[in-house]
C-alpha cells in the first residue's frame, strides 16, 4: 500500500493559498542603544520591500547602554520567519522575539482620541468610553479627547464606534510588548 505523500514545495510559488495567507507579526527587539541602530532596522525592512505597521523605541536600561525597538509587520510565515532571520543578523541587535508565537506575550498600545460632540452623541460617546474604560483626559462645550490603552483590536474597535459620532482626530503610540513571568529580555 502506497501513501499519498505531497513532496515539500521547491520554492515559494508552489505553496497553496492557505500557506501563503499574510498575518500580523510583532517583534520585539533589544538592541544597543547606539546612532545609527534604529536606521539599520528600518533599512532592513525598506531593502527588502517589507511595510513598517507599527515602530515603537525607547532607552530600557541606560547602565546596559540598551533600548527596545517593537516592530509590528505583515507576511507570508516564511516572510515573517525570513524577517526574523535577518533581525538577528542586524550589527547592535541583541535578541529578537517574535512575540506573536509566544503564548505569554502582551501587546498594548495608547491611543488618545478626539471626538466632536453635542446633545444625544456627547452622552453616547461617554457611554461607549466608559465601556471601553477610555478616558476623558480633555473636555470643552463640543468635544472630547478620550485616553485608551489596550490591545490594537481594542482600540480598533473603539475607533469604529467613535466615528459615526464624531471622531475628529487619532494618535496612536504602536504598539509596546513584553512578555508574562519573571524572565526579562
Amino acid at each position: 500500500m502506497t501513501a499519498n505523500v505531497q513532496p515539500a514545495p521547491a520554492s515559494a510559488y508552489d505553496l497553496s493559498p492557505n500557506e501563503q495567507a499574510e498575518q500580523t507579526a510583532t517583534f520585539a527587539l533589544l538592541v544597543d542603544n547606539e546612532p545609527g541602530v534604529l536606521h539599520r532596522v528600518v533599512g532592513l525592512f525598506a531593502a527588502r520591500g517589507y511595510n513598517i505597521e507599527s515602530l515603537t523605541v525607547a532607552e530600557t536600561d541606560r547602565k546596559a547602554h540598551t533600548s527596545r525597538i517593537t516592530v509590528v509587520t505583515r507576511g507570508t510565515r516564511q516572510v515573517l520567519d525570513q524577517i526574523e532571520a535577518q533581525l538577528n543578523k542586524v550589527v547592535n541587535v541583541r535578541r529578537v522575539h517574535d512575540v506573536t508565537r509566544d503564548p505569554n506575550g502582551v501587546e498594548r498600545e495608547l491611543a488618545l482620541v478626539k471626538v466632536r460632540g453635542s446633545g444625544p452623541e456627547r452622552v453616547e460617546a461617554l457611554r461607549i468610553a466608559d465601556i471601553f474604560r477610555a478616558k476623558p483626559v480633555d473636555t470643552t462645550l463640543e468635544s472630547f479627547v478620550f485616553e485608551i490603552s489596550g490591545a490594537p483590536s481594542k482600540i480598533d474597535k473603539f475607533l469604529d464606534l467613535m466615528r459615526p459620532l464624531g471622531l475628529v482626530e487619532l494618535s496612536r503610540t504602536g504598539v509596546l510588548s513584553i512578555e508574562r513571568g519573571f524572565e526579562g529580555m
